[in-house]
């Protein structure tokens, strides 16, 4: 239940108004008669917010829920201390429910945590546009992200979808696959020169047949350099140069952002209880880069704009990247391209990345897996140092190279938990929710249900999405018992636009960092999951970077 600043100001200013005016006698002036009115009302909201409504009154109340509450923070405890979706897989896997788990967060905030296919169903799909991201999440996420198709609601999300789908229909990503194969050619040409010139560096492998062929990388580092190469490349028509060049602008305004901070905590937490416009204008750090870093990739976008709208006028746009295609629909302003823009920067390399880091760790954790995936690369696919292209068909039809993407991408969800907000009155499952209610949908959680997935929802499994057929549909579906397990790109209108863009950008780059090298854990305790630090954040990352022994394997 949000705090209602608005309302609580106004009749607090009123009220005072009316006593000052109506009995000078009491001497008081109108500010302080304000603030003793004003906390008057935020204490016995409070006490009506945080413990009345939640424990006594919410129609919610005989919902399944977690048990062990905090009186006054609910399960925050819990949710503190392990990473982002991890209480809600255990919820979902040991507390008897129809499809709706109630929770409590902090100061009681009620939450519904939706688990079963018939819930999911009706809140991403037959009731979607009833169900939006709350304010605060909009507000924050808008300074970077500009307010594109991610944070667009209602109506105007309708337009924009409808806008861009062009832009992202397979037909048209199709013919990107040649330019993420180059790219990822790119990348692991200059981590080899790179490893090569690190090979006498301190933590090198010093095994005589690995010789200036293996060093410790950071997965991390060069996933989000070559996917920000990419999204510019295929996606907005410019080569950023981030492979070559890791201090380009563009690439160091993200990495600054992008980086948890402590001041960031802590202006989390006084959101709880100021409205978000101030928020973002308190005078600390934190705001002061995210202004800065806003306005950098605000103007390079405008650049790019501003670049195809010339070609396009002169009738000189040959280019077939995305926003090419969007130009040509004539639907967007300059303004909301440029959002658009911001959108597709920071949300499609950052999620792509994170896939990527956590895909080279669990090949490191499971050689074997790698092994057989290299294998399958090798002889499929032509040799990385060759100029030939690779086309959709060739990575579209490589089972066990879709296998394991289909696999990181359901193991290791780059965005772990997703809030949506109860727009109006509404019901789940016949269910009243309130209007103002949080409900959280997680891919860390439903994606390892047992009940949809089966008992070994949470093995590391690719062989779970190879058919084992022609008429067997396990290659589209990995088995589970309904389409609404997978939940890594949402479903129905607010589902990824970009889905098919992401998945055959990261097959392409982990098709070609498989098959040149063989990765091998650093840290030999990061084998055990729960010893990796994850950082919060609009993805899930390894909070001190993944960092891999990387062997150059010959012969490709």
């Amino acid at each position: 239940m949000a705090y209602p600043w608005r309302s609580i100001i106004a009749v607090s200013l009123v009220s005072a108004f009316l006593i000052v005016s109506r009995w000078p006698q009491w001497n008081k002036s109108l500010l302080s008669t304000f603030f003793s009115l004003w906390s008057l009302q935020t204490f016995f909201y409070a006490v009506w917010a945080v413990i009345l409504y939640p424990k006594f009154f919410s129609p919610l109340r005989g919902l399944p829920e977690p048990t062990g509450n905090s009186w006054l923070m609910g399960q925050l405890p819990t949710i503190q201390k392990y990473p982002t979706g991890i209480p809600q897989r255990k919820w979902i896997a040991t507390i008897p429910n129809d499809g709706i788990i109630r929770y409590l967060a902090g100061f009681n905030e009620e939450r519904l945590l939706i688990t079963g296919p018939k819930a999911l169903a009706e809140v991403l799909v037959t009731k979607n546009y009833e169900f939006v991201k709350p304010y605060s999440i909009r507000f924050g996420l808008s300074r970077l992200l500009g307010v594109g198709i991610l944070l667009a609601e209602g109506d105007e999300h309708k337009f924009q979808r409808k806008g861009l789908m062009p832009a992202f229909a397979f037909r048209h990503v199709k013919d990107l696959y040649p330019g993420f194969w180059r790219k990822g050619r790119e990348v692991v040409q200059a981590m080899s020169k790179q490893i090569i010139a690190d090979t006498q560096s301190e933590g090198s492998v010093q095994d005589p047949e690995k010789a200036n062929k293996t060093a410790v990388i950071d997965v991390g580092n060069w996933a989000s350099r070559v996917t920000l190469d990419i999204i510019g490349s295929s996606g907005l028509g410019r080569d950023f140069g981030a492979i070559q060049h890791p201090d380009t602008e563009l690439n160091q305004t993200y990495r600054r952002v992008f980086k948890p901070t402590r001041q960031g905590q802590m202006l989390q937490m006084l959101a709880v209880f100021l409205p978000d416009w101030l928020i973002g204008r308190i005078p600390v750090q934190r705001n002061h880069d995210i202004n800065a870093a806003a306005q950098t990739i605000r103007n390079i976008c405008r650049d790019l704009i501003r670049e195809k709208k010339d070609k396009l006028s002169r009738k000189e746009l040959t280019d077939r990247d995305i926003l090419a295609v969007a130009l040509e629909s004539g639907v967007f302003t300059e303004d909301n391209l440029v959002d658009q823009l911001m959108t597709f920067l920071a949300a499609g390399h950052e999620t792509t990345a994170s896939a990527m880091t956590w895909a080279i760790y669990l090949l490191s954790k499971y050689p074997d897996i790698q092994k057989r995936l290299r294998a399958e690369i090798r002889e499929r696919l032509p040799p990385i140092d060759s100029d030939q292209e690779v086309t959709s068909l060739e990575i579209d039809h490589m089972p066990y190279l879709n296998a394991v993407c289909n696999e990181v991408l359901r193991y290791y969800a780059p965005v772990p938990l997703t809030r949506r907000e109860a727009a109006v009155d509404t019901e789940i499952l016949g269910q009243k929710v309130p209007k103002g209610t949080s409900i959280m949908l997680s891919p860390w959680a439903t994606n390892f249900d047992p009940n949809l997935w089966g008992p070994d929802a949470h093995e590391f499994n690719p062989d779970r999405w190879m058919p084992k057929g022609p008429d067997d549909k396990r290659g589209a579906s990995g088995g589970a018992s309904s389409n609404y397990a997978f939940l890594t790109f949402l479903h129905g209108p607010r589902s990824c636009i970009g889905l098919a863009f992401a998945r055959a950008e990261f097959a392409c780059l982990l098709a070609t960092w498989a098959g040149r090298f063989e990765f091998a854990l650093k840290n030999k305790e990061e084998i055990d999951e729960r010893k990796i630090v994850i950082k919060g954040g609009i993805t899930a990352r390894p909070h001190n970077g993944m960092h891999v022994y990387a062997t150059i394997v010959d012969g490709w």
